[in-house]
């Protein structure tokens, strides 16, 4: 298994956790994605990388026709328990790799905080070719703004220390470059007639426990020896109970791309 694939497998062991603690999508991205991608009332929606339905459930209730991707068994069963009200919505155990194409099947294809883990060329033309002439693929997810301010730089000396083979965030360039990159290499593939972005930001404000808990559903965190990433969080929460009365906001840029075929 490569590295790559082990990060990607680590989500389903903190299924529970993922669902709880990870932050949902602003409403206007989603009303966004619904108005620019066109899909018409009641059309065919793909989505790639499900986890536990946090983005499926606000669009299956527009009425749509979901057909769900995941590679997480646990986590399918807690999006299956969300979505059972919705039989307009189902789901398949399966990466988007080794799924079985439905050749221009669909209006929209979509996916939330998971297409990134698909190798680019596999996961583009694959997407377009699920979808209808004049249909949409939409990827959204929600970044940290580039560079970091406050708390999130004061904690950096922390895990240089602790996990010192991790890349720190000085080697990334500024969230408004990587966006302009990712527009870029979209419309490089030649396989959509027009590519758009929209970004949202937003905040959230975590305790210290709940700041942990988010951590311990990322994958590099996950893949960590449990004595390691025991003494990283208990130095991290040390320091916000420390320097930032328990509480911490974290920054969010919520950023859309679609590309209509």
């Amino acid at each position: 298994m490569t590295e790559n694939e082990q990060l990607r497998a680590t989500f389903n062991s903190t299924a529970l956790e993922y669902d709880a603690i990870r932050p949902s999508y602003p409403p206007e991205l989603l009303d966004d994605l619904i108005s620019l991608s066109g899909i018409p009332s009641g059309g065919q929606a793909l989505e790639i990388g499900c986890g536990t339905g946090q983005a499926t459930l606000p669009i299956a209730r527009r009425g749509y026709q979901i057909k769900c991707l995941d590679i997480g068994p646990d986590m399918l069963a807690i999006a299956r328990e969300k979505l059972r009200e919705f039989p307009n919505v189902s789901f398949e155990n399966v990466s988007f790799e080794d799924w079985s194409t439905l050749t221009g099947a669909y209006d929209l294809v979509y996916s939330a905080t998971a297409f990134h883990w698909i190798p680019r060329e596999v996961a583009y033309p694959k997407a377009a070719q699920a979808l209808k002439s004049g249909g949409a693929l939409a990827i959204f997810s929600n970044e940290h703004p580039r560079p970091y301010s406050g708390f999130f730089t004061e904690v950096q000396p922390i895990h240089q220390r602790l996990v010192p083979e991790w890349k720190g965030p000085a080697g990334r360039p500024p969230t408004e470059l990587e966006i302009q990159f990712n527009i870029g290499y979209i419309r490089s593939t030649g396989l959509f007639s027009s590519v758009e972005f929209r970004t949202y930001s937003w905040t959230q404000e975590y305790t210290t426990a709940q700041y942990i808990r988010l951590l311990n559903t990322y994958s590099n965190y996950l893949l960590l020896e449990e004595g390691r990433r025991q003494t990283l969080y208990q130095s991290i929460a040390n320091l916000i109970e420390r320097r930032y009365g328990g509480r911490v906001e974290k920054p969010y840029l919520a950023v859309l791309y679609l590309g209509r075929k």
